[in-house]
Parts: C-alpha cells; sequence; structure tokens
C-alpha cells in the first residue's frame, strides 16, 4: 500500500495545525502488518511539506516535534519494506521560494510548473539524500511531467540556452509542427529522460540497496505534453510503474494499462497504483470491498505488481472501513498468488504508435488513441486475448508471437516498420489494417500513395473529409463470409471516424464505403457536421482481403475500432472489427465465450502444462472514456457478485478441469468446458 495524507492542498495555510496531526508512521506500519501487506510505500514529501524533520523543505507544521518517517523506519526494520513516496511537481513552496525554478512558455510568462532543466535538480537530490539517511528502502518518485496540456514549456533561460548550444539554433517560438519543433520534441524527451536518470544516479550512489520507481505518463491517454514516450521513458527506474482507475482511465483501462506497461520491456517488472477512494485520489472515499476486488483482481491476471493508494483523512489518522476491507482483500491476493504471474495468452498484437500520437494526434491526442482504444475494447468485449505492440521496440520476434496484428488507425508508419510488416505477413502472419494507417508521413504530411499499399494490395485515391462514414455489405458465401457475419444484409450502418477511398490492385474488395450525405446548408457552410448524417453514395470498398507471400490482410477502409470509443459507437461497427480478426484466426488454441460485463484473462503456464482462464464481472460492460472531459460519466460501483455462464473452448487434449470457487459449477463435453459462475474473480484451471 501508499498510504500519505490527502495533499497539501486541504492544508497548506502554515497556522492550519490540525492538518496531518495525528499522521503516524508507527500507526501506519502496524496497519500494513495487520491486514497483510508486503511493501509500504510512505508519502514523505509533497509540493508544498516534508513529512519528516527537513532541512530542506517545509515540514508540515501539525507534526509539530514529531517525525512520522523516523516513527515508521524504527517500526518496519526488519519487517516490511519501506519506501519513501516525493513529489517533483505540483507547485508549492519551490516556486515560492525560487522562482528562478519555474517553466516558462513561449512567450516568457511563467505557467505553476517546475523546469526540470533549472536548479531545482539540485534540491531534489538534496531532499532524496535526506530521506535516505533515515533507512529507507527505496523510492517512489511521482509527477515528473512538463504538464498535462497548454500552456506548454518550457522557454525559460536555462533551456534556450541548452537547446541553442545542441541545435545550433534558437528554439521555435511556440508550437510550430515542423523541423523546429521535431528538435522541441526531442529536447523535451531528452529533459525528462536526464533528471529521471541524474536522480536515479544519485540514489545508486549513496545507497546502492535502494530501488528507485518514477511515476511514468507514457501511456494512454496521455500524450507528448507530459514529456514521455511509451518505451523511452519507462524504464528510468529500476521498474515501471503507472497508474489506473475508473475515475481518468475507464474501467476498460485498467487492463490495458497493464498490458501497455508489460510491452514496454517484455519480461521485466510493471507496478500498475489503483486507490481506495470512490472518485479519485483525494476524496477519503471508500469503495464497496466488490469493486476493490474486481480492479485488483484484474491487475493481477495481467500479471502486474499492485499497490492500493490510501489518502487518509485529513488529520492523518486512519480510516477502520478502508483496513477492514483491505484485510480480506490482501487475504483472497494471498489465497490466489500461485494462479497469478503466468505467461499471457495473446492472439491479438494491438500496435501503438507514439510518432501517431506525436504528429497525427498532435493537439488532440484522442484523433489517434481514439481508435487505439476502441479496438481493445472489441477485442475485450468479445474474448480475443490481446497484448500490445510498441512502434520504440518493435521487432519481428515481437511481431511474430501474436497470430494477428492490428493497426488501428496507425497513421505515421516509418519505413523500418513496414519493413518488419511486411516480413511478418510474407512469413505468414495476418495484418488488420483500419482508417488512415500509413497515409501519412513523419511529420503528419498527407502522402500521395500509402507506405502500407503492398500489404494492403490497393492504391489511395483519397481521404473523406468526413467522420460520419457508413458501410454496407451484400449477402456473401463461400471464403469472405465470416467477414460479414451479423451484419445487416444489404443496409448502410454508421462507422464514425476517418475513412479512406481504396481503389484494388492485387486485393479482393467487399462492400461498399459510403460518404454521407451533406444538406445545402452544410454545402454552403451555414451549418456543422458535428452530428452523424445519413449515408449517401457510395465512393469504394468497404474492406480489402490482400494476399502477400504466407500471409493475409484485412485492410477496413473505414474506422470501426474509432467507432467503438465514441459517442455514436453500434454493435455493427465493432463486429465488423471483430470479424476480420476471427476471419484471419478462425480457430484459436483456447475461446472464451461470456457475457460482455465478464472480462477474460488467459495464461499459459507451459512447465506445468496449465492453462488459466480468468474471468472478471464487472457491473456492466466496462467503457472506455473520451479524450475529453474524463471521465464523462463515472459507472456504479461494484457491490454484487455476478452471475453468469461461460463456455471455454480448449483445442487440446484437456487432462483436467477445475474451478478456484467453491460455488462455481463446471460441465465438461469433449473440448468445451461450461461454467456457471457467481463471483467478481474466477479462475478456471485447466490441465492439458
Amino acid at each position: 500500500m501508499e498510504v500519505g495524507p490527502t495533499g497539501a492542498q486541504l492544508g497548506s495555510d502554515p497556522t492550519d495545525t490540525g492538518y496531518a496531526a495525528r499522521f503516524s508512521g508507527r500507526e501506519i506500519v502496524e496497519k500494513q502488518l495487520e491486514v497483510g501487506s508486503e511493501y509500504l510505500v510512505l508519502w514523505a514529501k509533497d509540493s508544498e511539506y516534508a513529512y519528516y524533520d527537513s532541512k530542506v523543505a517545509p515540514k508540515c507544521p501539525g507534526l509539530g516535534r514529531r517525525d512520522p518517517l523516523r516513527e515508521a523506519v524504527e517500526t518496519a526494520r526488519g519487517r516490511l519494506p519501506l519506501i519513501a513516496y516525493c513529489v517533483i511537481q505540483g507547485n508549492g513552496y519551490p516556486l515560492r521560494r525560487h522562482p528562478e525554478y519555474r517553466m516558462l512558455d513561449a512567450e516568457g510568462k511563467p505557467i505553476g510548473r517546475i523546469c526540470l532543466n533549472s536548479g531545482f535538480l539540485e534540491h531534489a537530490k538534496e531532499l532524496l539524500a535526506e530521506m535516505l539517511a533515515y533507512g529507507i528502502d527505496g523510492f517512489h518518485v511521482d509527477m515528473l511531467d512538463q504538464g498535462f496540456g497548454p500552456p506548454y514549456g518550457c522557454w525559460c533561460a536555462n533551456c534556450r540556452t541548452r537547446f541553442e548550444r545542441q541545435h545550433g539554433r534558437p528554439m521555435p517560438k511556440g508550437v510550430t509542427w515542423d523541423a523546429d519543433w521535431e528538435r522541441m520534441l526531442e529536447f523535451r524527451y531528452e529533459t525528462s529522460a536526464r533528471f529521471e536518470r541524474e536522480l536515479r544516479r544519485h540514489v545508486r550512489k549513496l545507497s546502492p540497496r535502494a530501488s528507485v520507481d518514477f511515476n511514468y505518463h507514457g501511456y494512454p491517454p496521455f500524450s507528448w505534453e507530459v514529456g514521455q514516450r511509451p518505451v523511452e521513458h519507462a524504464h528510468l527506474g529500476d521498474f515501471v510503474t503507472g497508474e489506473t482507475g475508473v475515475w481518468g482511465f475507464s474501467a476498460l483501462g485498467v487492463g490495458l494499462t497493464a498490458r501497455f506497461l508489460a510491452a514496454t520491456k517484455p519480461g521485466a517488472v510493471h507496478q500498475v497504483a489503483m486507490q481506495r477512494g470512490v472518485r479519485m485520489y483525494h476524496d477519503m472515499t471508500c469503495r464497496p470491498l466488490n469493486d476493490l476486488r474486481w480492479e485488483m483482481m484484474t491487475l493481477l491476471a495481467h500479471g502486474t505488481q499492485v499497490t492500493v493508494v490510501d489518502k487518509t483523512p485529513y488529520d492523518g489518522t486512519l480510516d477502520p472501513i478502508t483496513y477492514g476491507r483491505m484485510k480480506p482483500l490482501f487475504a483472497e491476493v494471498r489465497a490466489k498468488r500461485e494462479h497469478f504471474g503466468h505467461e499471457p495468452v495473446e492472439d491479438v498484437g494491438l500496435y501503438y504508435s507514439s510518432r501517431s500520437r506525436d504528429w497525427y494526434g498532435r493537439e488532440d491526442p484522442a484523433r489517434y488513441q481514439q481508435a487505439f482504444t476502441g479496438a481493445h475494447k472489441a477485442l475485450v468485449y468479445e474474448h480475443m486475448p490481446f497484448g500490445v505492440l510498441l512502434d520504440e521496440n518493435l521487432s519481428a520476434e515481437g511481431l511474430r508471437r501474436f497470430p494477428v496484428v492490428c493497426l488501428p488507425n496507425a497513421a505515421i508508419l516509418l519505413p523500418g516498420q513496414v519493413s518488419l510488416l511486411r516480413e511478418y505477413v510474407a512469413g505468414g502472419g495476418s495484418l488488420v489494417v483500419t482508417g488512415l494507417s500509413g497515409l501519412l508521413g513523419p511529420r503528419g504530411e498527407s502522402l500521395q500513395e500509402s507506405v502500407l499499399a503492398e500489404l494492403v494490395g490497393a492504391k489511395l485515391v483519397r481521404r473523406l473529409p468526413s467522420l460520419d462514414n457508413h458501410v454496407r455489405f451484400p449477402a456473401v458465401e463461400g471464403e469472405l463470409a465470416p467477414l460479414v457475419r451479423d451484419l445487416p444484409p444489404g443496409s448502410a450502418f454508421l462507422v464514425e471516424g476517418p475513412a479512406v477511398v481504396l481503389e484494388p490492385t492485387t486485393a479482393k474488395p467487399l462492400g461498399e464505403l459510403l460518404r454521407p450525405h451533406r444538406t445545402v446548408r452544410q454545402q454552403k457552410g451555414l451549418e456543422g457536421t458535428e452530428w452523424p448524417s445519413s449515408a449517401d453514395a457510395p465512393v469504394g470498398p468497404a474492406v480489402l482481403v490482400n494476399r502477400l507471400g504466407k500471409g493475409r490482410v484485412v485492410c477496413l477502409a473505414c474506422s470501426p475500432d474509432h467507432a467503438t470509443a465514441g459517442e455514436h459507437r453500434i454493435v455493427e461497427a465493432r463486429r465488423l472489427l471483430v470479424n476480420a480478426v476471427r476471419f484471419l484466426h478462425p480457430r484459436p488454441a483456447i475461446e472464451v465465450s461470456a457475457p460482455r460485463n465478464v472480462e477474460s484473462v488467459v495464461t499459459r503456464d507451459e512447465a506445468r502444462r496449465v492453462l488459466r482462464v480468468h474471468l472478471l464481472g464487472y457491473l456492466s460492460p466496462p467503457a472506455s472514456t473520451p479524450g475529453k472531459n474524463r471521465p464523462y460519466v463515472l459507472p456504479e460501483p461494484v457491490e454484487d457478485a455476478l452471475w453468469y455462464r461461460a463456455t471455454i473452448t480448449v483445442r487440446a487434449p484437456i487432462r483436467e478441469v477445475r474451478a478456484l470457487g467453491p460455488g462455481t459449477a463446471i460441465r465438461r463435453q469433449g473440448d468445451r468446458i461450461e461454467a456457471t459462475v457467481q463471483d467478481v474473480h474466477e479462475v478456471i484451471v485447466v490441465g492439458y
């Protein structure tokens, strides 16, 4: 667990001595031992106060002469690893005392953040040295971002001097989206990396055994503003740590965050923080036990290490309701430990393009990332096991792990990536291409021809300027019939998102892509097109199927992934995408059928020849969160254990089947297993 005060925003007035007055390191450690925590991350320094006897940062006035960090170290010694939590960003005393630390925008105005190229690095080193002297076991360093949106920085004298020395030219005057801005992006990324490397090097020099991890924001929904790339900034510490929660990452984002972090360095430790509060970190509420179980077990099923964040009430005491729920939660985790951490079965590789995030998404990251999250949503709803592929560490070996690779609107693909994809398909791989994939150059410029033209077997005619595009399919028999399964024959349906008109060369076309109707007022520019219109005339094929070498490519000229995560999501759009996957991979080794409010995670223990199917029941089908105004709608917390039936088909000789939960009924017929479950989390263990 991570335990700390609600944050100094509730008690930053130095005369407010009631704030954190009862924050006790001794009590916190004893409570962790009581509920079965395996390590403690203790809040030691935020943007306003130190919660120990610091000579560098102001001490929280409510503590008086007490030192919670010392209390915790003395109580935990030999019993529990103790990690110190330390905030970097967040305004507070550093900017008041040291205006030279301020980040500036392109106009030279302060923007309320700390510049990582300023002298603050030395201040941070002094803070870490103080805490290390207590004998702690390591650090969790948080808030290393350069901002989560406009105004952007930094154009301070330190940054301008360093940039000019590095590039031999002045910084661009704001966000310019050209060669100078590319240099600026690289400069921002290197600034973040250098700051983290220096802090870790400093800690290692003082205490070689101390661990260091940094709270990482290189994954969706975050974008370039933060100053972190998915792979480059993930493992600058000893392991990568992200965070999740329905409040800002969506119910679906729990599993996606875990799989994304795992992809940054396959085989390495990845950690995700969840919180006990209903809304977010600082609200001091506590979710129902089943809601906590759902998130905890989802993360563990996906193979991640978990930290639960506990924010104490105003005075720093511990909430008995929270710890009354942590005890059975942690006991369940210990009881199920052998069933977590095994190799995931991943039939579909979701390709994530940081280049598309930066140069196609630009200042509207959802323009790119909505398709990625929508593809993930479709796979989860249809119980298709997935993993993540990242453009920064893409390799032939990584691609070959997946029977199917999906490019969800990956607008920018560099030559080396295209070569790897071609090699993958020619060698027998299967590829799904959607939307504008391969249609933009390295800086987001439009191309005259797709870089995937050979793979998709078609040439570019034009991009549609609209998003309210439709598709229509005839009744189909024969080889291509699976592509239109459960789609209404002869009727057009909306697939809201980018679309492209293609002319087949070697590919087989299927169905029609239809442009949207535009009223007279819309044609005159007197009326907007924000709301979808009805279908108009066909402009090209909806789907193209191409063979290349031993493999196949299905190109969807529309964006069913974008639509699936959008506000006009319809079942048919999602089915179009999953039909393409199932067409390419019709007989997976293990297949799960269950309600859409049940997520399935499949793992393999090859040494013991055991498959595990984790079934995770949610209140309703978990939804993705839109790119803006997150979270748009907070779902109700899970209170009741769900009752449902799941079917598992294993295409291998089955030796034995058992369910972990005593209340689950199992029936087996050949390679088909039927399970009737009433719980938030169940594990079906299949020996083969």
